[in-house]
């Protein structure tokens, strides 16, 4: 069966939507970064990289969200646009500038050390955030899906973290992108995306944002590399 290391992050749970709505069977195993289990040694030989998600798949291993995405997609044949230009565009859009840029916004609003000046790198990282979610806003104008006019993985991908745009840019920002707030509301009622939401709900994940999780969390802080 296939093995998801996950935990209830926005990446593990757009793979965990897509595991739900193809119902593929899998078993969920719990990496509860904030112990820092994402570094043990066996973890590390599913993704060398330290990250959650992973799966695998009888020995076939892949590591990143998006790449786990495409392969189920591609394995099970379900959820892929007929378009595979636009599909791998869309798809890397999310990759390559929605997760980061979403990752950092989140990172300097809730959890950089409030006694140190981040307004530089704060006002970067929400103003890259907000102007991707614009791009996105101004792309589903019109149209029902990014990709085509059935509901995808890239879907999916932008799912995962755009649900959580009031975390990221403030509480009244789903006003700014209308159509990503559409396409967000459709997903999220599916049954599908409310059995991914809930997973995590199955295990006992740590939840204080205290020393241990910092140090796991935010290594970077401990180690000065400039």
């Amino acid at each position: 069966m296939l093995k998801f290391y996950f935990n209830g992050s926005p990446n593990p749970t757009k793979v965990a939507l897509f595991l739900e709505e193809s119902g593929l069977p899998f078993e969920p195993i719990a990496v509860d970064t904030r112990k820092g289990e994402q570094f043990t040694p066996d973890y590390l030989k599913i993704n060398p990289n330290a990250k959650v998600p992973a799966i695998d798949d009888n020995g076939t291993i892949v590591f990143d969200s998006n790449a786990i995405l495409l392969y189920l997609a591609e394995k099970t044949g379900k959820f892929l646009p007929a378009s595979r230009a636009e599909l791998l565009s869309w798809l890397m859009f999310v990759a390559t500038g929605v997760g980061p840029y979403s990752g950092q916004a989140v990172h300097f609003k809730h959890f950089a050390p409030k006694d140190q000046s981040h307004d530089y790198a704060h006002n970067r990282y929400q103003y890259e955030t907000d102007r991707h979610y614009k791009i996105l806003d101004g792309h589903l104008q019109g149209r029902n899906y990014m990709v085509g006019d059935a509901y995808s993985i890239v879907d999916m991908a932008l799912w995962g973290w755009a649900r959580m745009v009031p975390f990221k840019l403030g509480d009244d920002a789903f006003a700014r992108y209308p159509n990503v707030k559409r396409l967000v509301d459709e997903i999220s009622a599916r049954p599908a995306a409310g059995r991914a939401i809930a997973l995590k709900d199955k295990f006992t994940f740590k939840a204080e944002m205290d020393d241990e999780a910092r140090a796991n969390m935010f290594r970077h802080m401990q180690t000065k590399v400039a």
